[in-house]
């Protein structure tokens, strides 16, 4: 009796609970409210002028060098220079023991003496017998050899004043000079040592740094590209000014002064396939000195309707093909495949697919589907909240 009596009372309770739930199933909820299309914040493309500028690896050198061999052999008997000093052209740098080529020079000019006495005694006996083979009084074999010893008499004293002049020089060539001016670096012999003509090693070399050289190397591939921009019109060239180039030093720093390009190579180095370019600039305070590692950065040119998309519009699809989302026909986000050339900054430099006035979406990607309305509102207006739920930059 008293199990039936909690068996009925469970019961109850059951059947109470499941009126209750019942009862507020049956309750309508309220509707949701309404969501307007969510906001995207868009960059409106337009056109301008920008200057396309190349950033290449290059060396410097020194606009003149001259390595200081000897022109004739002896014994170094003093330097004349100051180790890392500024020269100038013709000042003596070595001086050679002279003893030999003054005697040489004293020679030649004995054997030019000599040469000179005999030609005077022959030059008179040809003409006596000029005179004489006219009276018949001398044979005309005679005459003709008299007439032959002049002219040799005469070689010989030619060949007398080039040896005196050979032996001047040779002595003159015992006081080493410099050919060029500018600043001559460690000497590579000392006082007493043997130098002999045209060695192969120098004994010294100087550098003109006032002026200085920049050779750096730009791939075929490129040039070929930037003068099919020039003739497309793309691109307005000053090559014919002399397009001006910008260095940056080995600590990253730039060089204060700006140069010029003067030469392109006309051959293609076929081991790198690169063509190398020749930058001239000043150098007065001599931060530029030869073999120093520097970048160049070189003026191809300027687009005057270039179209540039920031980087953090730009996606890539699966297959590498740049994209951006953009806001199309009634208020509804598209994507749109385009070609980029080169990054200018942190931009994408634009060649296909967009146009002016097409409105690119920046913030709010995740909530732009391809084909739903969105609201665009101007780039960096959005709340903070929205915008810091931008989804990644592109790759590059």
């Amino acid at each position: 009796m008293l199990l039936n009596k909690k068996i009925r009372l469970v019961a109850a309770g059951f059947l109470l609970a499941s009126g209750f739930v019942s009862s507020g199933c049956n309750k309508k909820q309220p509707p949701p409210p309404q969501m307007g299309p969510p906001e995207v914040g868009v960059v409106t493309v337009q056109t301008q002028r920008v200057a396309l500028t190349t950033e290449l690896p290059g060396r410097t050198s020194a606009h003149l060098t001259s390595e200081v061999r000897p022109q004739v052999g002896g014994i170094i008997k003093k330097r004349l220079f100051t180790e890392g000093s500024d020269v100038k052209a013709g000042q003596p740098l070595y001086q050679i023991d002279p003893a030999r080529y003054e005697a040489a020079l004293a020679s030649a000019r004995a054997d030019q003496a000599k040469a000179e006495a005999t030609l005077g005694a022959i030059r008179l006996k040809a003409s006596r017998y000029q005179e004489l083979v006219a009276n018949k009084a001398v044979s005309q074999q005679d005459n003709d050899d008299a007439q032959a010893s002049l002219k040799q008499a005469e070689a010989e004293l030619e060949a007398s004043r080039a040896a005196v002049e050979t032996a001047r020089i040779n002595l003159e060539y015992t006081r080493i000079t410099a050919p060029i001016s500018g600043r001559i670096g460690r000497s590579s012999v000392t006082d007493g040592a043997l130098v002999t003509a045209s060695q192969q090693a120098p004994l010294a070399t100087i550098q003109k740094l006032d002026t200085m050289y920049v050779d750096v190397t730009q791939s075929s591939a490129e040039l070929l590209k930037l003068k099919q921009s020039l003739a497309k019109g793309l691109l307005m060239s000053n090559m014919a000014n002399q397009a001006k180039v910008k260095l940056i030093l080995e600590d990253g720093t730039p060089y204060p002064l700006y140069g010029s390009l003067r030469f392109s190579e006309v051959t293609v180095d076929q081991s790198t396939g690169s063509i190398t370019l020749r930058a001239i600039f000043p150098n007065p305070r001599q931060i530029l000195l030869p073999g120093m590692f520097v970048r160049a950065i070189l003026e191809e040119g300027v687009n005057e309707q270039a179209i540039l998309v920031p980087q953090r519009g730009v996606t890539r699809t699966p297959n590498g093909e740049a994209m951006v989302m953009v806001v199309g026909v009634e208020e509804k986000a598209e994507i749109r495949r385009i070609g980029v050339a080169r990054t200018v900054g942190d931009n994408w430099l634009v060649t296909d697919g967009l146009k002016p006035g097409d409105r690119i979406i920046l913030e709010g990607l995740q909530r732009a589907r391809p084909g739903t309305p969105v609201k665009a509102v101007s780039f960096g207006s959005m709340p903070a909240a929205a915008a810091g739920q931008q989804q990644p930059a592109a790759k590059k």
